[in-house]
């Protein structure tokens, strides 16, 4: 395992973020280029929302997914026990050596996971190790740097630059959209397809339910935790930016829109 940090941490505000995830609203580019008997690895699976639902695409194909955090894995493996998901399983691994030979896979799939890493390259690397000869990589990645959102209001361009600070301070790249395609590249692969697509908070339940969900992590999660703990902020400038998102629900017109970039590129050979 690595020494990598994870920014976020597994609070409950953030685990709500991922168990919202679906292969729709988060892998839509790659599920035309799925085939019944693929065998795909999901990196860094989380609860495992989006997996059971690559697993029901590529039926009667196998799905292995994979993630650092023991509670989690486990949590996902209870939710395919409870979907009755036969063809997938979940198991601890770790990106920078994936416990499968060489070519195992048909399909490597990563979503929001390169950001975090220290080497995203060397991942990828890994990534292209278990691809068979041709095999797709798809990998997707918020850009922080791109998000937009109305009001305007200083506290959350203050969120923006405190996350990038933190980010930085752990070796990753919260930026990541942007270098997918430099990483891919440098990764061994080829033939990549690069897209971009949103996620838009905009109506007043979504609203609700991003800006308060923010509000909890900027209050809560180890992103709060490695601000104080570096010295790039407080407790009473931490309040204050959760109370920005949660006057942000209030406004009528408020729309917040968050950025990805996402790749599809092929092993070689």
């Amino acid at each position: 395992m690595t020494d990598d940090v994870y920014t976020h941490g597994h609070h409950e505000s953030v685990l709500r973020s991922h168990r919202w995830r679906t292969a729709e609203n988060s892998a839509a580019y790659l599920l035309p280029h799925l085939a019944a008997g693929d065998h795909l690895l999901d990196v860094g699976c989380g609860p495992g929302t989006i997996t059971l639902d690559l697993a029901s695409r590529v039926s009667p194909g196998s799905v292995i997914g994979i993630d650092t955090a023991d509670d989690v894995v486990a949590e996902a493996a209870q939710a395919a026990d409870a979907a009755g998901c036969a063809n997938v399983s979940f198991a601890r691994g770790d990106a920078y050596g994936i416990d499968a030979g060489d070519g195992a896979f048909d399909v490597v799939h990563a979503h929001q996971v390169l950001q975090h890493l220290g080497d995203p390259i060397a991942a990828l690397t890994e990534m292209r190790r278990v691809l068979r000869p041709g095999g797709l990589l798809a990998v997707r990645d918020s850009d922080y740097g791109a998000f937009v959102w109305s009001p305007d209001d200083h506290r959350l361009d203050r969120w923006r630059q405190l996350y990038h600070r933190v980010t930085e301070r752990n070796g990753a790249q919260a930026d990541a959209g942007r270098w997918l395609p430099t990483w891919v590249a440098a990764g061994g692969f080829s033939e990549a397809q690069v897209s971009s697509s949103t996620w838009t908070f905009a109506d007043p339940a979504d609203r609700d339910w991003w800006g308060r969900l923010w509000a909890d992590r900027v209050r809560q999660s180890l992103f709060a935790t490695q601000a104080k703990e570096y010295g790039f902020s407080d407790e009473a400038e931490l309040d204050d930016i959760a109370e920005a998102f949660e006057a942000w629900v209030d406004e009528p017109n408020a729309v917040f829109v968050v950025v990805h970039v996402e790749v599809l590129a092929r092993a070689p050979g």
